[in-house]
Order: C-alpha cells, then sequence, then structure tokens
C-alpha cells in the first residue's frame, strides 16, 4: 500500500488515480497530523509526502517517521512544488527520493511519478 499526504485534493486525487491504474493500492490523507498516524497505524510500502502540509509541515512528517522505529525504513519520495535546491538537504532527513509537482503531473497520468515510485520500490525491495 502506498501512503499519499498531500493537501491539494486535485493532485491527491489526479495522482491517487495514477497509482491505482497502474496497479498500486493508495490511500490519501490530507495533512501531516493525518498523515504521519495513518503511517505508524497502517506501515504502507512507500510515502509519497508533500512539503507543505497543514497541521504538521512535511519536513517534519519526514523527520517523526525516521525517528520511529516502525516507520523508519519506510521509503519516503518528496512531493514538492519548491525547486531542487532542497534535495540534498531532504535526502540526509532521509527521503529515498525528490519529485518536483509540475502541471506536468496532471497532464501525462503522472508517468514520472509512477517510474519514480517503481524505482524505488524496486530499490526498497532488493
Amino acid at each position: 500500500m502506498i501512503l499519499l499526504i498531500e493537501d491539494s485534493k486535485l493532485l491527491r486525487t489526479a495522482n491517487a488515480r495514477a497509482l491505482v491504474k497502474a496497479g498500486y493500492e493508495v490511500t490519501g490523507v490530507g495533512d501531516g497530523e493525518e498523515g504521519l498516524r495513518s503511517a505508524r497505524e497502517t506501515i504502507p510500502e512507500l510515502i509519497l509526502l508533500d512539503m507543505l502540509l497543514p497541521k504538521i509541515t512535511g519536513l517534519d512528517v519526514l523527520k517523526g517517521l525516521k525517528s520511529d522505529e516502525r516507520t523508519r525504513d519506510i521509503p519516503v519520495i518528496v512531493l514538492s512544488g519548491l525547486s531542487q535546491a532542497n534535495e540534498g538537504k531532504l535526502m540526509k532527513e532521509g527521503a529515498a527520493a525528490f519529485y518536483e509537482k509540475s502541471e506536468k503531473m496532471l497532464n501525462d497520468d503522472s508517468a514520472d511519478l509512477i517510474a519514480a515510485v517503481k524505482g524505488v520500490l524496486a530499490h526498497a525491495n532488493k
């Protein structure tokens, strides 16, 4: 199961639909607090994490996940509308990959995101 933590209902719905179409089971939540709670309860195979979230920021969710014994090994793909200037910092915090959000996600049925998910899961399952 993939946990999608994204506050934009449009992006959450579009990405969840594309991931389900690609054969993945997806649970979507809209804020950092709910995302952290859901990750701890369900222990997903992968987390897609937006950085700009209400209640708890994406960075704090990432830190919370990586400091918790139950969730520290779950790969996290960071989704951000910010430039890749933050990528190095996020990777140091434990992110498995960085994916820059754009309109392309909506226009190409999230093909690049699906490829990133497949790559991270393949690496995690070795």
